[in-house]
């Protein structure tokens, strides 16, 4: 049985600490809304409520991370596009404020869940070899908190870069229907289903792959329009309409990696 910390019970967390309750694990979770508690509660989960803010956390990061063997980092920089400016760098500085409650601790494994917005607007395929080249202040930000952590010698931290999230209650194509002059029509798709993001978490933490680097999304790209104007179909939703100017980006991400050093096998039959 491990006992394994996850910071942000959200979307993903949530869900993946159900599953990993069920695999006999222990978990500690935590949320930013004391609404949420009993939430996290009732499924099993050690509930806590914690704030880290580029200055300042809680005190209750020292119980959350207490005992940890793993610690899953899954809280998103959260930008405001109006207020970058201001902005930038304090999710880095949240990450630096989180690290000497992990050493601490005495966690020796941290998982992070970062982006493949890291490696920017490419026009090629992208494995973990690709040299990242963020052009966003969020795909900016969680590369120099990627570094931050891979660079403390006193625990492992593996990295795992997935695409576009999407699960049954997060279809993109939802907010695409009825749109008209949608650019990059022949763009490649890049998207992980959340039961994908749980099944590759489970099996790192299982496998003990550490200080590794995974780029995550399904093995099949079809184009923006393809995908999005079947997915309309399929949800009975007014299609949308692309543009007929062609995309400069052929961004294809590759998870190679993930499909042979773990051994996974995604799930195309929930996309």
């Amino acid at each position: 049985m491990t006992q394994i910390s996850i910071l942000g019970c959200g979307w993903l967390g949530l869900p993946l600490a159900k599953q990993l309750i069920a695999k006999g694990n222990r978990i500690n979770g935590s949320t930013t809304t004391d609404s949420k508690l009993s939430i996290l509660q009732n499924t099993g989960i050690n509930a806590f409520l914690v704030s880290i803010e580029e200055d300042q956390i809680s005190e209750t990061i020292i119980p959350f991370l207490d005992k940890s063997d793993v610690l899953i980092i899954d809280i998103p920089p959260k930008l405001r596009a109006e207020n970058q400016d201001s902005e930038k760098k304090v999710f880095v500085e949240k990450i630096k404020n989180l690290i000497p409650f992990i050493e601490k601790a005495g966690v020796k494994k941290v998982l992070f869940v970062s982006s493949t917005s890291v490696y920017g607007n490419e026009n090629s395929t992208i494995t973990e070899e690709t040299n990242p080249n963020p052009d966003t202040e969020s795909g900016k930000q969680l590369l120099l908190a990627e570094a931050v952590l891979q660079n403390n010698p006193n625990f492992e931290t593996t990295i795992l870069r997935f695409g576009g999230l999407i699960g049954e209650d997060r279809q993109p194509v939802k907010f695409l229907s009825g749109k008209e002059n949608l650019a990059n029509p022949d763009a490649p798709v890049n998207l992980i289903h959340q039961k994908d993001c749980i099944g590759i978490i489970e099996e790192i933490i299982t496998l003990a792959k550490w200080n590794e680097v995974f780029n995550a999304a399904a093995p099949f790209h079809p184009t923006r329009e393809e995908y999005y104007t079947q997915k309309a179909i399929d949800l009975n939703l007014a299609l949308p309409k692309f543009s007929s100017e062609k995309s400069n980006s052929r961004k294809t991400i590759s998870s190679k990696k993930i499909e042979t050093l773990l051994n996974y096998s995604f799930k195309l039959e929930n996309y």
